[in-house]
This record gives C-alpha cells, structure tokens and sequence, in this order.
C-alpha cells in the first residue's frame, strides 16, 4: 500500500550516488511521487548534507569514489543526529556478500540495479512507515518511563511521609518523657544549691566556734579534704545547672524540630528552625577523631515570618546539613586517606581549610526567602549534578547514601511550597544547596490578618 502524496510530500529523500543519470532517474521518479529530492555525488557531499537538514530516508550507493557507502553509513551510524535515519543501499552488484554487509553496518535494506520505480518508492515508504511506528513507540515508552518515574516519587514520598510521622510521634514522645524528669531535676537544684550553701555555712559556724576540734573530726576532715569539697560543691552545683539548662534546650529543639502536630501551613520564623535542626546536628559538628570541628557560620538577613509546611520544611534543612557535613568528612578522608586505617599519629590538619558550613538567608526582590547552606567539602562533579535531585541517585559510597533525601527535599520545595532549590558545585570547591519559597503561599494568605502580615524576625 502506497502513502498517498499528502502524507509524504514534505518527506526529504537523500540520494547518494556517484553516477549523475543514476541522480537524475531517480530524482526525477521520487519527485513525481511528492517526495522531496535531494542529491550527493560522494559520501562526503552526503554527510554534509545530513548535518545540514536532516532527511527521512536516505538511498546510499556502495559503490562510490574515495568514501564507499558501507564507510557511509557507519559515520552516520555513529552520530547521535544522524544514527536514526533509514539507509537503504543501492548497488549493482547483486550479491549475497554484499547484502550481508549492508545490513551489518546499519542498512535497513537492500535495492539491486536496475531498480524499478514502483518497488523503490514501495521500500522508501515502508521504511518511513516504519520509522513513524518507531518514533510513537519512542514516545509511548517516554510516557510509560515517566509514569513510572512519578510512582517511584510517589512511592519515596508516600514512605518519608510515613517515616517522618514515626519519627515525629518518637522524638515527640521522647522530648515530653525526657521532659518531666529533667523539668523536676532543674527545679529542685534551686534548693539543692540553697541547702548547700547553708550546710557550708553551718560547717564554717563550726569551725569558727569550735577551732580546735577533736583528732577523730581532724582526721576526718583530712581524709575526705573537706576545703577542697566546699569549693568544688560551688562549682558541682554550677555545672548541673548548666547540664540541665542544655538538655532543656535540646528537648524543646526536638518538639519544635518534628512539629508532629503542624501539618498544617502556618508562619515561622526561618532562623529559629534552622537553629533548632542545628542543634540536632551538634554531635556531627563537634571535633572528631579524624577531623577538627566543623564551624557553622550564619549569615542571617532579615526576614519576616514565611509561611510554610514548617515539619516538612525542617526535613530539608537536616537533609542538605548532614549532606554537607558528609562532604566535609570525605574530604578530609580523601586527603588523608592514613586516618582510615586509624592512624592519626601525624595528622596535619592545619594543611586543610577549616571545616566550614555557611548559612546565608535573605528576602530577594521577587519576595521570595532564599537559603542558601555552602560547604567546603568534595563537592560534586558536573556531570552528576543534573542527575542530584533523582530519585534514588546517590554520590555517597555504598551504604551510606540511599538517594531519596534531595529527592524528597526537590518535591517539598518545588512541589509543597512552588519554590525552588538548586546547586552550585566544583570537584574538590565544595558545594552551594540554594533554597527560594514564597514568604506568603497564594492558598492560604487570606487565612491571616493584614495586621500579621507586618511583623518580622529578623536577626
């Protein structure tokens, strides 16, 4: 069945061949069809033509001067732009050996001289046919591969959201368990160092009264170093308070951090969430034994209260933190690769830039809040950055990494808070994770008052 001339008239015919009548036959047959027509004497001229405008089929004659077809077809075959094209070789030279090797070097078919009209308009259109069949698959496939890529980042999400209520629910549970003791402890050292402070005070009454005690109460005194208990009680006393003044500040970090009961939008105030996912990370920033410790530098603008999914928000902050401080870490591995074996006799940390993480946040003049969190760690190679925010893609080694926290930070970014993050990145230059959401998100400003609108947090 032929393609009436509608459907092909706009179709480019490339025709190669060295012999002009062989050209001019077979043009003149092809243009009398609807095709459009375009003619090379050499595999050069054919090549230059492809690049120029790419045809739907192309007729290639084998044998030719300086560049045969079968060299031909294997250059086309090689270039992305041109792979996909149809070659059809003409010879005539009606051999097996030949037939073979068009078809192992890319050819889609066969035509021997002299060629008739009918069934070399016949071929062309079936491989056009079956080109247009090739290109739908393509398509369907394109469509079923993302269909699939969005139950994949439905599945992710579907199982972080499940994960972060677990875990919101736990260290909700735990700050309110921890709580009640440490609230009962840190009330009572009040007392505590008031009844202390008055057993020493009776105890110099006694040594005042009684300055000459008798040689038991002596010995006692020598044994237990009774001077040195009076002044250190002071100092117990104080280090208590201060123990349990951090630990109060570490359970109220961890209510506000998994705001189990927020899922709803609501204003924050960026910087507190910030420093409470901070403090969360205070034992990963800390000296180590094969690292100094890593300085936070915050670089804080002054921004007003954003409205956003505040829990889900505080899941971005810990992801692109911990991601930073693993790069930190990998660097210092990287360039002293002795301390893996736990040889840190002569670790020569002054030879390395300080560990740093910087914050930097302000309003840009489009009223969006950027964040951006930079480290100087390995940093990431270009032709992995456009593949970061995948899910399930990690740079991490194995076993450290499982490729869903950028992922998960992308969707409530870009498709919870219609913001977005990108990165900045160099091998061995660090890395710079930029964050911009709306300070008001459209769905739910008339929910608040104009007068709230007016107040802000900066610091």
């Amino acid at each position: 069945m032929h393609l009436n001339q509608t459907n092909h008239q706009k179709k480019n015919i490339l025709v190669v061949d060295d012999t002009p009548d062989n050209l001019r036959l077979l043009s003149a047959m092809l243009t009398a069809q609807g095709f459009e027509v375009r003619k090379a004497l050499n595999g050069k001229m054919a090549l230059t033509a492809c690049q120029m405008v790419l045809p739907d089929v192309i007729l290639l004659d084998i044998n030719m001067p300086g560049m045969d077809g079968y060299q031909v077809c294997q250059q086309l075959k090689a270039d992305n732009k041109t792979s996909e094209v149809p070659v059809i070789f003409i010879s005539a030279l009606d051999d097996v050996v030949d037939k073979v090797k068009a078809f192992d070097v890319g050819g889609v078919d066969y035509i021997a001289k002299p060629f008739h009209g009918a069934e070399v308009v016949l071929r062309i259109e079936n491989q056009i046919n079956l080109r247009l069949l090739q290109v739908k698959l393509q398509e369907k496939n394109f469509l079923l591969q993302q269909a699939l890529d969005n139950l994949k980042a439905s599945q992710v999400q579907q199982i972080q959201n499940e994960k972060m209520v677990a875990l919101g629910q736990l260290v909700a549970g735990l700050a309110h368990e921890i709580n009640n003791p440490i609230s009962f402890i840190y009330g009572n050292l009040q007392y505590t160092g008031q009844y202390v402070e008055d057993l020493v005070k009776m105890i110099e009454v006694y040594q005042q009264e009684y300055p000459k005690p008798t040689p038991k109460i002596q010995q006692i005194a020598k044994d237990l170093d009774l001077n040195f208990i009076i002044k250190d009680l002071q100092n117990l006393i104080g280090a208590m308070y201060r123990g349990s003044d951090r630990i109060r500040e570490i359970v109220l970090a961890l209510q506000h951090f998994s705001r189990h009961d927020e899922a709803e939008m609501k204003r924050v105030n960026i910087h507190e969430d910030i420093e409470n996912t901070l403090v969360m990370l205070q034992h990963r920033l800390k000296e180590a034994t094969d690292r100094p410790a890593i300085v936070v530098v915050k670089d804080y603008g002054n921004l007003p209260l954003v409205t956003c999914y505040a829990s889900e928000l505080n899941q971005v902050f810990m992801h692109l933190l911990n991601n930073a401080i693993d790069a930190i870490e990998e660097r210092v591995k990287n360039q002293f690769p002795e301390e893996r074996m736990g040889n840190q006799s002569s670790t020569p940390y002054s030879l390395l830039p300080t560990p740093q993480i910087r914050i930097h946040t302000e309003v840009t003049d489009l009223n969006l809040v950027k964040i951006a969190i930079a480290d100087n760690g390995i940093g990431i190679e270009e032709s992995l950055r456009s593949r970061l925010f995948d899910p399930f893609f990690t740079t991490k080694p194995v076993g450290k990494g499982s490729g869903l926290g950028l992922s998960i930070s992308y969707q409530i970014i870009v498709q919870k808070h219609r913001g977005n993050i990108s990165c900045t990145s160099a091998a061995g230059k660090g890395a710079e994770f930029v964050i911009e959401i709306p300070v008001e998100q459209p769905d739910i400003s008339s929910q608040f008052s104009k007068s709230e609108k007016g107040l802000g947090t900066g610091d």
